[in-house]
C-alpha cells in the first residue's frame, strides 16, 4: 500500500505520466492522450488514484470491503444496502491534509490571469475500470459543473470518490465480477466550458457499423441535456469524403445552463428553438476533429464537445462499444461521394487493376499530376473509388460542350474509354461557359508551354531512361542512413518521378490527336478490318512495341538472339499490376523467366506476326490498287503515328521501370524504420516525415491496413459508375451487376447479348476460358477463348495460346485490342457483361470486326 499512497497526488491534464489508466482512469487518461496529441481540450488536472487510495486507507478502506462482502451479483438488495453503508463512510471522510493542499495548488495553476479566484470548473469521475473497449461504465460515477472556489471543489472531489459505490455501481462490476479491491477513482478537474452548443459526436454509424459519414448531435447550451435524453437534438451526418453536411433540424426544448451556484435546465429561448445549433462549416470541423481522435485510438470513437464562441473544445472520448465499434475502424477511400459524376476505370485503369496501397496511390497523384495536362476545375478529374483507380469523365464531357466539341470529344472517349452501356449518361458539372473558358486559358497556354519543353526533352530522356532507371534502384537499395534515404528521394528520386511522367505526356501529346483522326480516315476509306489490319505491325522494325516487347523478347531468348539477363534487365519491371509498389516485380521472383519461357515457343509468336504481315499487306494492297496517290499520303501519316505510339509505349515502361525504384526505396524505408511492410499504409509524405525524425503513426496504419483488407477482399467493382457508390454495399447484393452502376437507376436493364468494341478484325470459334488474374493464366489451353475482365502488359504472353480475346474492360486504343491487332487475334473489347455472361467451357463464336460473341453451345452441353 505504502508505494500506492506514495503516487502523485495531482498531475497536469497533459502530463506524460496521466496517460496510465491505473493512475487517472479511464477518463483521465484519455483526456491526457487527447491533450498531448494537441487536440482542442479545455486545461485541467488530475486527482490520482494515488488521492483516492491516501483518503480512504486504513478503516474507511476495511468498511468498504466488510460492506461489499454482503453483495451478492443477482440481488439488488444487496447493492442497496452495501451502498448506504459505504456512503456513511464518506459522508464522515476528512480529506487528508496533503492530498487537499495537493488540489489547492492544482486550482491555483489552473486559473489564467484575469481569472477571478473562485473561476468555475468541471469535476468528473473516472475510474480505473470505465471507458474501456468491451466495457460501458460510462455514466456509472457523478460528475459535478460549475464548482467555484477550493472548498467547493473538494468536497465534489469527495462526493466523485462516493459515487464509485453506487448501488448500480456496485452491481454492475458485481455482474462482471471486477472484486471491490481492484477498483480505484481518479477525478478530472478541467476549466468548465460554458458552452453555446454542445453534443456527441459517434466516428461510426452506431447502429449499422457504416463509416461514410460521421454521426454528431447536437443542442443549445451544455451538453447534459443531450447526453441524458432530455432533448431531442439536431442531427449532422457529415460525409467523410468531400464534407458534404446533411442536417436534420429539431425542436430544441430544453437546455442546460450554468447558474451561481451549479447548472439547471430552462426552456430554449423561441427564436432558437428551431435554428440549427451548428452551421455546417462547424459541423464539418467537429467532424474533422472526431476522425482525428478515431486515428489516435485506431477504434470508432465516441465523442463528447462543446462549442463556444465558434471554437470547439473535446470533453471526453470513449471507445463505441457493441457490434459496431468492435469492427475494425476503417477509412473511406470514395472519390464518388463528391458529387454526381461519371466514373470508368477503363485505359489508365488497366495500369491499376488493384485496390491500390496509400504508398501506391499517394505516388499515383504525383505520376497523374505531371502525366496529364489538365485544369483545376474545383472537381476531380481522377480519383479512387473504394481504392480502386477511376477517370471522372464528366470533367472531360463539361470542357467538351463548353467549347463546342462534343461530337470530337465523344469520338476520343469512345476511342479511349469504350462505349457507355445502356442509358447511362454523362452529368455535366454546373459550370457557366465563359467561367470555365476563363479558368481553361491561362491553364492551356502553360500545358503548350510545359509541352514544348517536353518534347525537346523526350528524345535523350527516351536514349538514357532504363540505365538510369536502374541506377537509381541499385543506389537507393544501397543506402543505410534513414536522413540519406529522405535526401535521396527529395533530390533524385522525385524529380526523377515527375520527370517520367512529363516524358510520357509529351509522348502522349506531341502528334496531337493524329491517332484519332487517322483510325477514323482509315475507317471511313477502308472499313474496320483494313482499317484494324493498317494499324497494326508497331512492333516491327528496331524499336518494337513496349506492350509486345515482354512476349518478343522471349522469342528472341528461345533464339538464343539475347541473353537472359538482357531480357530480365529490359522486361523485368513489367508486371501485371506494376503500378502497385507492394507487390514484386517479375524480375524479383525466382524462376519467373523458366515459367515465362515454358508457356511458349518461338514458333508460336513467328506465326502470328507472319500472318498479320501477310494480313497488313493485302490492306496496303487493296489500297494502292484503289488509290495509289491516297496510299503514300496514308503511309507518311502512318509511320509518323507509329513514331508517336512507339514513344508513347517506350515512355510509359520507363515510368513503370521508376516505379520498380520507388518500390525498392520502400523496401529500404521500411528496413531502416524498423517499420518492414507497414509503409504501404504511410503516404510518400508521411513516410518520409518519419525518414526525418517524425513520429510513426500506429494507429493510422493500423486504420489503413484495415481499410486496405476491406475494400481488397471485394469483388472487382463496376467499370462504369455513375454517382455515389458503396463498394461494401454492392458487394453484399446477390444481384449486383459488375459491368455498370447507376446510382440513379436509368441503366438499362443487364442482356444476354454480349457485344463490344471491335478491337481486332477476324471470327473465330472455340471453347471459353474465364481467368480471373493473370495468376491464373496457366489455366488457359491453346485454341482457348481468353475471357477476363481486363488485360495489360503482364498479360501479353498469354495472348499466342488464345484463339480470340474478349474483355469487360477496353476500347480500340486498351491493351487487349492493341496487342490482338499485333498478333492478329481476334478481340471484342469493352463488353461489360462478358465475365457475367459467359462461363469456362462454353463454346463461342468470336467475331472481332463487329465486336460481338455468341454463345454457340453452353458450358456442359457437350464441350469441355
Amino acid at each position: 500500500m505504502t508505494s500506492e499512497i506514495d503516487q502523485p497526488f495531482v498531475l497536469d491534464l497533459a502530463d506524460p505520466a496521466a496517460v496510465q489508466l491505473e493512475l487517472t482512469g479511464g477518463k483521465g487518461s484519455s483526456l491526457a492522450r487527447l491533450a498531448a496529441a494537441g487536440l482542442p481540450v479545455p486545461g485541467g488536472f488530475h486527482v490520482t488514484t494515488g488521492a483516492y487510495r491516501a483518503a480512504v486507507v486504513g478503516a474507511p478502506q476495511r468498511a468498504i470491503i466488510d460492506a461489499m462482502g454482503t453483495v451478492a451479483p443477482d440481488r439488488p438488495e444487496t447493492h442497496e444496502a452495501a451502498a448506504a453503508r459505504i456512503a456513511e463512510v464518506f459522508a464522515a471522510l476528512e480529506v487528508p491534509a496533503a492530498v487537499a493542499d495537493a488540489v489547492r495548488a492544482g486550482y491555483s495553476r489552473l486559473r489564467t490571469a484575469g481569472d477571478p479566484a473562485d473561476s468555475p470548473v468541471a469535476v468528473r469521475s473516472s475510474a480505473t475500470a470505465e471507458d474501456l473497449p468491451g466495457m460501458s461504465f460510462a455514466g456509472q460515477q457523478d460528475s459535478f459543473l460549475n464548482i467555484r472556489g477550493a472548498d467547493a471543489l473538494l468536497c465534489a472531489v469527495r462526493d466523485c470518490w462516493g459515487s464509485l459505490w453506487t448501488a448500480r455501481a456496485i452491481g454492475y462490476r458485481a455482474r462482471h465480477g471486477i472484486p471491490a479491491s481492484d477498483v480505484t477513482l481518479a477525478v478530472v478537474v478541467q476549466h468548465l466550458v460554458d458552452a453555446d452548443a454542445a453534443g456527441i459526436l459517434f466516428t461510426v454509424d452506431p447502429m449499422t457499423g457504416s463509416r461514410d459519414r460521421v454521426l454528431i448531435n447536437a443542442a443549445w447550451g451544455l451538453g447534459e441535456a443531450v447526453v441524458g435524453g432530455q432533448v431531442t437534438p439536431d442531427t449532422y451526418l457529415v460525409a467523410r469524403v468531400g464534407g458534404a453536411v446533411d442536417a436534420g433540424v429539431s425542436t430544441k426544448e430544453v437546455r442546460t445552463v450554468r447558474t451561481a451556484d451549479g447548472t439547471r435546465n430552462e426552456p430554449v429561448p423561441t427564436e432558437l428553438r428551431d435554428r440549427p445549433a451548428l452551421t455546417e462549416e462547424q459541423a464539418a470541423r467537429l467532424a474533422t476533429l472526431g476522425t482525428r481522435i478515431e486515428e489516435l485510438y485506431a477504434v470508432a470513437m465516441d465523442v463528447e464537445w462543446a462549442l463556444r464562441d465558434g471554437s470547439p473544445f473535446i470533453l471526453q472520448a470513449r471507445p463505441v462499444t457493441g457490434a459496431a465499434g468492435r469492427r475494425a475502424v476503417t477509412e473511406v477511400w470514395n472519390d464518388s461521394l463528391r458529387g454526381d459524376y461519371l466514373w470508368t476505370n477503363a485505359n489508365l485503369g488497366e495500369a491499376l487493376p488493384s485496390v491500390m496501397t496509400p504508398l501506391t496511390w499517394s505516388l499515383v497523384q504525383i505520376f497523374m499530376a505531371n502525366a496529364m495536362a489538365s485544369a483545376e476545375l474545383g472537381h476531380p478529374v481522377y480519383g479512387t473509388i473504394g481504392g480502386r483507380f477511376y477517370m471522372n469523365l464528366s470533367v472531360t464531357e463539361t470542357v467538351g460542350r463548353a467549347l463546342g466539341m462534343t461530337e470530337m470529344s465523344d469520338a476520343a472517349q469512345r476511342e479511349v474509354f469504350g462505349q457507355l452501356p445502356g442509358h447511362v449518361d454523362i452529368p455535366v458539372i454546373p459550370i457557366g461557359r465563359w467561367a470555365l473558358i476563363k479558368m481553361l486559358v491561362p491553364a492551356v497556354r502553360a500545358n503548350q508551354k510545359a509541352l514544348a519543353a517536353d518534347l525537346r526533352a523526350l528524345p535523350g530522356y527516351l536514349a538514357t531512361a532504363e540505365g538510369r532507371g536502374t541506377e537509381l534502384r541499385e543506389r537507393v537499395a544501397r543506402i543505410d542512413d534513414v536522413g540519406e534515404l529522405a535526401a535521396f528521394w527529395r533530390e533524385e528520386l522525385a524529380p526523377y518521378l515527375v520527370e517520367s511522367s512529363r516524358m510520357l505526356r509529351g509522348a502522349g501529346k506531341q502528334d496531337g490527336n493524329a491517332l484519332l483522326r487517322l483510325r477514323r480516315d482509315l475507317r471511313e476509306k477502308l472499313g474496320d478490318a483494313d482499317a484494324e489490319a493498317l494499324t497494326s505491325g508497331l512492333s516491327a522494325g528496331g524499336q518494337g512495341l513496349a506492350s509486345m516487347g515482354p512476349l518478343v523478347g522471349l522469342r528472341e531468348v528461345a533464339r538464343g538472339n539475347i541473353d537472359r539477363e538482357t531480357y530480365v534487365r529490359r522486361y523485368g519491371h513489367r508486371s501485371a499490376d506494376e503500378f502497385e509498389v507492394s507487390e514484386p516485380r517479375p524480375a524479383e521472383q525466382p524462376g519467373w523467366l523458366d515459367r515465362q519461357l515454358a508457356g511458349l515457343t518461338a514458333t508460336d509468336v513467328d506465326t502470328l506476326l507472319a500472318r498479320q504481315a501477310e494480313v497488313r499487306a493485302a490492306a496496303w494492297a487493296r489500297l494502292d490498287e484503289r488509290s495509289p496517290r491516297k496510299a503514300a499520303a496514308l503511309r507518311r501519316r502512318l509511320a509518323r503515328w507509329s513514331r508517336t505510339a512507339r514513344d508513347r509505349e517506350s515512355a510509359r515502361s520507363e515510368v513503370v521501370r521508376t516505379f520498380w525504384a520507388l518500390r525498392t526505396f520502400a523496401l529500404r524505408a521500411g528496413e531502416l524504420t524498423g517499420l518492414g511492410d507497414d509503409v504501404i499504409y504511410l503516404d510518400s509524405d508521411e513516410l518520409v516525415g518519419v525518414l526525418d525524425g517524425a513520429e510513426v503513426p500506429r494507429g493510422r496504419i493500423a486504420i489503413r491496413r484495415a481499410t486496405y483488407e476491406q475494400y481488397r477482399d471485394l469483388p472487382a467493382y463496376p467499370a462504369v459508375i455513375r454517382g455515389r457508390f458503396d463498394p461494401v454495399w454492392w458487394a453484399s447484393d446477390p444481384a449486383r451487376r459488375t459491368d455498370v452502376f447507376d446510382e440513379h437507376g436509368l441503366a438499362v436493364e443487364a442482356g444476354d447479348e454480349v457485344r463490344g468494341f471491335p478491337g481486332a478484325a477476324g471470327v473465330v470459334e472455340g471453347v471459353a476460358r474465364v481467368v480471373g488474374t493473370v495468376d491464373d493464366g496457366d489455366a488457359l489451353r491453346p485454341g482457348e477463348v481468353l475471357v477476363t475482365s481486363v488485360t495489360n502488359v503482364g498479360w501479353t504472353p498469354l495472348f499466342p495460346r488464345a484463339a480470340a480475346v474478349v474483355t469487360d474492360v477496353g476500347a480500340p486504343l486498351s491493351h487487349a485490342a492493341i496487342v490482338a491487332r499485333e498478333l492478329g487475334i481476334p478481340a471484342v473489347v469493352g463488353c461489360g457483361n462478358a465475365t457475367m455472361r459467359l462461363r469456362t467451357g462454353d463454346l463461342l463464336r468470336v467475331d472481332g470486326a463487329h465486336g460481338t460473341v455468341e454463345i454457340l453451345e453452353p458450358a456442359g452441353a457437350g464441350n469441355g
